[in-house]
């Protein structure tokens, strides 16, 4: 249930973000940003609908959706998404789709601590007679907590 992610989040560790990143096309100096930002996010329920806020010094965004609707997303990276959010057991999934791409974000709570692995998903196609397709997994894990 979205209850359990419901409250104030704070980043206190973050393993292979850059690589995230880089796969994702975000360049140098907003990298280098990104890896020294110790964002809080706000996880909230307004009536039928999910507020997450995420703040840090360097910017602000907030989504508000409901679970299982498709909505338009722009990303801190300003990337333009089609992103869906469903619960799948305890875990809260968030599917952002642009330009042909697709990254997921996995949350759940762990611990007393909200864990985010991000994956970005890049499929490549063999280049001769009856291919295959290669499904390419970057992800990430985040540990975050009050």
């Amino acid at each position: 249930m979205v209850d359990a992610f419901c409250g104030t989040w704070k980043l206190v560790s973050s393993d292979n973000f850059d690589e995230y990143m880089k796969a994702l096309g975000v360049g140098f100096a907003a990298r280098q940003v990104g890896n020294v930002t110790k964002p809080t996010h706000i996880i909230s329920k307004e009536g039928d609908k999910v507020v997450i806020k995420t703040q840090s010094t360097f910017n602000n965004t907030e989504i508000s959706f409901k679970l299982g609707e498709e909505f338009d997303e722009t990303t801190v990276d300003d990337r333009h998404c089609k992103s869906t959010v469903v619960m799948d057991g305890d875990q809260l999934v968030h599917v952002q789709k642009w330009d042909g791409k697709e990254t997921t974000h996995v949350r759940e709570i762990k611990d007393g601590m909200m864990v985010i692995v991000r994956f970005f998903t890049v499929v490549y196609k063999k280049k001769k007679k009856n291919s295959s397709l290669f499904i390419w997994w970057l992800y990430l894990m985040t540990l975050i907590t009050c």
